[in-house]
């Protein structure tokens, strides 16, 4: 069924006003709208979460209470997601096809007839709403219901034969546009307008294109690479062994192509923290934290107690992606960093380059640090070093403390509220992944922004 809507001139004006996606999003592409994941994913919220998100809102669905497609009595929200389960569509797809349709999630003063059509379901330019086989259609839960299930049905009948589908170019509205994949042929299918799809992929980015923190961990779903974001790139580890030893498996959020490739691409992470590299001109360097340090002699590199067999060999191009830090010296005490405990006082601080930087809580120290022994170190040793800023928990931890149930995200060194816990899961973080800290220790970090599906810096 190919089919195209009503659109009354206050429902398109009101399209025309949304805002536009955030900076982070990429730019309209006709051929690739929406991916084949973000059109499936229906376990991407919960009724309460759906229910949450239109009380956010101006428009009446919040409170609406009518017959699902079978009489019975719901509200909108159990209906959308209902709807969204028994079809296996999206319950966002379906928010925002509302808003596409009849303008329905933000419109304060919606007609009754925006109810009855709200998915513009089997209303075509030609079509009479009043035409007793359309009128079959008609009401809030069988458009949602339909509306979803055809989507469905698009999806299992692609290759019938007259179906748009992926892989092949069509004319649309006079332009030749390549299905990317499934999920953009089925919007063409139901509403065969460029302009209509723009729309639809405008509302998606402003409600639903996620803005996470610096430090998260990303990864396509169905692929495997792993990207680090950092001041709004992804950059990709380009080896497991650089991966885990920065990070680990554990905090990687699974994500849609089409939502990865909204950020652009940073400098490649492929070695490991603490590598030992060889220049071709015989320079030898010891990378800590995306710095290249070189080593001021050979006898530093012996004194330290490195071992030269180790060392890799790195290409000039290589070496220029990287920034310099300091030379190591002799003077260069723990350029790779070591955990140094008091033995009179119990004190522990992360020692490097002859700096002392207090741990100010256990659960930092196993956090940050959890592949490190602890050397005792007389108070006398200690003073040596001079003292600086205490440590920080690393971005993209989850945190939550053991006297409250709010959950964090670390980043930029300030702790994130999440603001609930079907967020937590949409967003696609993992209850096993959370961090327990100390109420006091939680105090110590400052507050940011609040973590929302709706998140902007």
């Amino acid at each position: 069924m190919i089919k195209t809507k009503i659109i009354f001139a206050m429902m398109l004006l009101a399209i025309l006003l949304l805002p536009i996606a955030n900076a982070n999003a990429s730019s309209f592409n006709n051929g690739n709208i929406i991916s084949d994941y973000d059109m499936t994913n229906y376990r991407s919220m919960t009724q309460d979460a759906v229910q949450t998100f239109l009380e956010r809102k101006s428009g009446t669905l919040k409170t609406l209470i009518t017959p699902d497609v079978n009489g019975v009595a719901r509200k909108a929200s159990e209906i959308i997601y209902l709807s969204a389960q028994e079809h296996k569509i999206n319950p966002k797809f379906l928010l925002v096809m509302l808003q596409k349709e009849m303008s329905l999630v933000e419109d304060s003063t919606p007609r009754q007839s925006q109810y009855d059509w709200a998915l513009g379901y089997g209303v075509c330019d030609d079509c009479s709403v009043n035409d007793p086989k359309l009128l079959l259609l008609k009401g809030f839960g069988t458009q949602v219901d339909r509306g979803a299930g055809i989507q469905r049905w698009y999806l299992d009948r692609a290759n019938n034969g007259w179906l748009k589908k992926a892989g092949e170019t069509y004319n649309i509205d006079g332009h030749q546009v390549t299905m990317e994949n499934q999920a953009t042929a089925n919007l063409y299918n139901y509403t065969p307008h460029i302009h209509g799809n723009y729309n639809f992929w405008k509302i998606w980015n402003s409600w639903f294109s996620q803005k996470f923190p610096d430090g998260t961990l990303l990864q396509a779903v169905g692929e495997p690479g792993v990207w680090l974001l950092e001041d709004g790139l992804r950059r990709p580890f380009n080896s497991r062994s650089a991966l885990m030893s920065r990070y680990g498996m554990g905090g990687i959020i699974s994500v849609s192509t089409n939502e990865l490739e909204k950020y652009e691409i940073g400098k490649a992470i492929k070695y490991s923290n603490y590598s030992l590299l060889e220049t071709p001109d015989g320079n030898v360097y010891l990378i800590v934290d995306e710095q290249l340090r070189k080593f001021a002699s050979n006898d530093v590199i012996r004194t330290l107690g490195f071992n030269p067999e180790e060392f890799e060999q790195i290409t000039t191009s290589e070496f220029v992606d990287y920034e310099l830090g300091e030379t190591i010296t002799l003077e260069s005490s723990y350029p790779a960093g070591a955990l140094l405990q008091d033995i009179e006082t119990g004190g522990v601080f992360y020692v490097q380059d002859g700096k002392k930087h207090p741990i100010t809580a256990k659960e930092v120290m196993l956090i940050n640090f959890p592949h490190l022994k602890i050397t005792p170190a007389s108070a006398e040793e200690l003073e040596k070093y001079p003292r600086f800023d205490a440590v920080k928990l690393k971005d993209g931890t989850l945190v939550m403390s053991k006297e409250s149930s709010s959950v964090y995200v670390i980043s930029n060194g300030k702790k994130m509220p999440i603001v609930s816990g079907e967020v937590f899961e949409a967003i696609g973080y993992k209850w096993e992944n959370i961090q327990s800290v100390s109420e006091a220790g939680l105090k110590m970090i400052p507050l940011g922004n609040y973590m929302d599906l709706e998140y902007k810096e």
